[in-house]
């Protein structure tokens, strides 16, 4: 029986697209299947074996990079994913969004991915964790949320395929031992004043936590995104989990001044 990856859509296709790999033309159900049956775990450190770039944003919560192999969970969809993603898109990697119909492709271009290596999937159906083993042998990062809670064995598996292809898992949701957990804790909007204005732009407090030495609590407020539209480190921000609002700095001095719209914990 031969299973296919459902609603891909590649922009700009051609004979670039992963989708015309012959891993990924000549056999896609049996490099799926075989992905996800027998793998086991391969424990050790990520990190030699390469890693895929990040926005200078966010290397003071990723110095590494996105390790090749490894799964990264935001705890919610939102602007944060497409940031993690900007990097590699922007340096030529392939990326793949799956589980998210409502992304629009603008939102992606200006987040700083690279339309002509960007392939959707927005629905995988219920087969969803081969069409991520899938585009895992032909992308290097793939945008996840899951349409479901996956057990721990299913976790496990698709972990393995990471590892094995190589490629990165950013989850828009949780995932119980990923090697990074980014997640905003606070965030404040601009732009809006007494009952006049537009928002403008939004800074958040993001922290990373994880597995191994590395998962060390880190913080560091970012504009995401900033009055230009871009992810841009919070000038003299605080890097270490017990950061708060006040130690962070105030708003940069070239911007008009603005006024808080909106301030709280936030899952995304």
């Amino acid at each position: 029986m031969r299973a296919e990856i459902p609603q891909v859509t590649a922009l700009f296709p051609d004979s670039r697209s992963p989708l015309n790999a012959p891993a990924l033309r000549t056999a896609p159900a049996v490099s799926a299947a075989s992905a996800l049956s027998g793998v086991q775990g391969v424990p050790g450190d990520l990190t030699g074996a390469g890693a895929l770039p990040v926005l200078p944003a966010l290397t003071g919560l990723l110095p590494a990079g996105l390790p090749r192999g490894s799964v990264i969970a935001t705890g919610a969809w939102g602007l944060l994913c497409l940031a993690l993603a900007a990097a590699a898109s922007g340096a030529g990697a392939w990326c793949a969004v799956a589980g998210l119909p409502a992304l629009g492709v603008a939102a992606a271009a200006g987040a700083g991915l690279d339309p002509d290596r960007l392939l959707l999937v927005p629905d995988p159906g219920s087969r969803w964790p081969h069409v991520v083993a899938t585009l895992l042998d032909g992308c290097d990062l793939i945008v996840l949320r899951p349409p479901s809670r996956p057990s721990a064995a299913l976790r496990r598996k698709l972990e393995s395929v990471a590892r094995r292809y190589g490629g990165v898992l950013v989850i828009a949701g949780d995932w119980d031992g990923a090697h990074r957990r980014l997640t905003v804790t606070s965030q404040e909007w601009a732009g809006i004043g007494s009952g006049h204005g537009r928002l403008r732009a939004r800074r958040v407090q993001v922290v990373v936590d994880g597995r191994g030495a590395a998962g060390r609590p880190r913080a560091r407020w970012l504009w995401l995104p900033g009055p230009d539209g871009s992810v841009a480190a919070v000038a003299g921000s605080v890097i270490g989990a017990s950061s708060s609002p006040a130690a962070a700095s105030a708003w940069d001095p070239g911007e008009p001044e603005e006024v808080s719209l909106w301030q709280g914990r936030s899952a995304g």
